[in-house]
């Protein structure tokens, strides 16, 4: 700990700024990345000097590397409703987009997913009780009738309900196949499902406030991001309509 030195704690920030990704050797991390390790890096500074590690408080002297704003691409109601009828490569891969299109959960946490996660009670419905992986918070999360029906029949608590959805180049492939069949061009990813969920959700006048208690939000400004999305889109809606005067 007597090592670390303002200066030392802006060069790692600037390596952050220019190192490379584990998986794409070529290309840097993004800044949201960066953002992301050198916060944790910061708290951890913060811990240090409040247990009397540190002389003095670092991060009152190293600035946190700043987020920026990304485009979330979303899907209408049609669009999904489209790509409900439309037949994917991959079965498992179209149930759980959609799946996560129902409920807003990311990949990580639907590909993990097991039976004694799913709860039914009385007069209330369905939930899911599990741990974020992401954030490592634990939620209890409602779903609806129409996302539990598309978990098929129950099986042992220890299973996993999307037995064999992994993330590879294969599946992908996959994705964009069935996403494109259903003619649709935009540039979507899973994690676009759960964009939708949150859009559509604002769209249909649910509080901005339950939204981010439902996608497992700490921060309420993460989630006025899509309250962004949705002021963009019906300003876009709004000037498609275009009179010959």
């Amino acid at each position: 700990m007597a090592n670390l030195t303002e200066k030392l704690c802006n060069d790692f920030r600037s390596y952050l700024l220019n190192t490379t990704g584990e998986k794409k050797k070529k290309k840097t991390l993004s800044q949201n990345t960066a953002s992301n390790f050198f916060s944790k890096f910061r708290a951890a500074l913060k811990k240090a000097f409040q247990d009397g590690l540190l002389s003095s408080d670092l991060t009152a002297k190293v600035k946190a590397i700043k987020e920026v704003e990304t485009q979330k691409n979303f899907l209408t109601l049609d669009e999904l409703n489209k790509l409900v009828k439309t037949d994917c490569p991959s079965p498992v891969i179209k149930t759980a987009a959609l799946f996560s299109a129902l409920t807003g959960l990311r990949f990580s946490d639907i590909q993990k997913l097991v039976w004694s996660e799913i709860e039914y009670i009385e007069g209330k419905g369905y939930f899911i009780k599990f741990r974020q992986k992401k954030t490592k918070g634990v939620e209890m999360l409602p779903i609806s009738e129409q996302a539990y029906s598309l978990l098929g029949d129950c099986k042992h608590p220890s299973e996993r309900v999307f037995e064999g959805l992994e993330y590879s180049a294969y599946y992908n492939k996959h994705l964009y196949q069935w996403i494109g069949a259903a003619g649709i061009t935009k540039e979507i990813t899973f994690h676009s499902f759960r964009h939708t969920y949150a859009v559509l959700q604002l769209d249909q006048g649910t509080s901005i406030y339950t939204v981010s208690k439902m996608l497992g939000h700490r921060d309420l400004s993460t989630t006025q991001i899509y309250a962004k999305v949705l002021d963009k889109a019906k300003r876009e809606a709004a000037n498609r309509i275009i009179l010959d005067m």
